[in-house]
């Protein structure tokens, strides 16, 4: 199911923040990998991940891929069509003059890296111009900050917990957001390019 319609959104957008937790390596191979390698905004994702895990979800992503996918690096500037990674055990922060920091404090609904951490940074630093998104997974973790991303006028979506693998993020996020779009995992590629001012091949999201 989609709240989306077939006119595009009247705000110009500049970034994507996307948390995801159980089930967020299937969704974000299918997600990312119908997106063009001119996808014209950059997308900072939170996957929970263990501690101890080394890069490898974003070397795997990058060649699965058309897109550019890698590790969010401390103090970079993010760029156009770029895919960063929060890195294992740490926070991923937006700054106001567009670059990343990476924060070590303590874990966020039992999460580190928190998308409620990165969510929260974002609507701070860009308002209005932010889409977040809330995908499959276990916990409470992106409901908060999505709300963030409301209430300073940026887009929000969910993906409909009916089909999510584990469905309790995108209920949580919806008891507290009323979405502008719930939509299928299978739409959201179409609907990122139509928010970003591209039109899809694979057809609009209605």
């Amino acid at each position: 199911m989609s709240n989306a319609t077939c006119n595009p959104d009247k705000r110009v957008f500049r970034v994507v923040v996307l948390g995801v937790s159980t089930g967020g390596v299937q969704a974000l191979k299918r997600l990312l990998g119908a997106l063009p390698a001119d996808f014209p905004l950059p997308i900072l994702i939170v996957q929970h991940i263990s501690p101890e895990a080394g890069n490898g979800l974003a070397r795997l992503l990058d060649e699965l891929c058309a897109i550019r996918v890698k590790e969010a690096d401390e103090e970079e500037t993010m760029e156009p069509g770029c895919v960063y990674l929060a890195p294992p055990n740490y926070h991923l922060l937006l700054e106001k003059d567009a670059v990343l920091s990476l924060s070590s404090e303590p874990p966020v609904n039992f999460a580190r890296p928190s998308a409620d951490v990165l969510f929260e940074s974002a609507a701070a630093a860009f308002g209005r111009g932010v889409i977040g998104i809330v995908l499959t997974g276990a916990g409470y973790d992106g409901g908060r900050g999505l709300q963030r991303i409301q209430e300073e006028g940026g887009l929000t979506v969910i993906q409909d917990p009916v089909e999510a693998e584990a469905p309790s993020m995108p209920e949580h996020a919806l008891s507290l957001v009323a979405a502008d779009h719930v939509i299928s995992l299978e739409l959201l590629p179409a609907l990122l390019q139509l928010l970003a001012g591209r039109h899809s091949e694979q057809g609009e999201p209605s």
